[in-house]
């Protein structure tokens, strides 16, 4: 894994998750998806676990960004890379909370 990547590849998680969470949203609202599934409504759902897969996602990466074999070689490269795994990890879980938390489709 390139430093770059390294570096950038949880906030451009983040961007994916967040874009493909509100278009899902967008969707739901959009075509009127009926139904219940587990005793919630199917939008409710279906947004619950897209939540939980761009969260688990995040934290996946950050454990990976820990793993020795893909260290880097640089002091400052690790720390960046680390604390970009973290910001993803947070702004993924706080920026798209609202979806999980809020009514939909009003």
């Amino acid at each position: 894994m390139t430093d770059l990547i390294r570096i950038l590849i949880a906030p451009l998680v983040w961007l994916a998750a967040f874009s493909a969470i509100y278009g899902l949203h967008g969707l739901i609202c959009g075509h009127g998806i009926e139904g219940a599934a587990l005793g919630l409504p199917m939008q409710r759902l279906l947004l619950i676990m897209a939540y939980i897969v761009a969260v688990l996602l995040q934290a996946t990466l950050l454990a990976a960004l820990y793993h020795p074999r893909l260290a880097s070689t640089s002091n400052f490269v690790s720390f960046v890379s680390h604390a970009t795994g973290w910001t993803g990890l947070v702004a993924t879980g706080w920026s798209l909370l609202p979806v999980v938390m809020t009514s939909y489709c009003t």
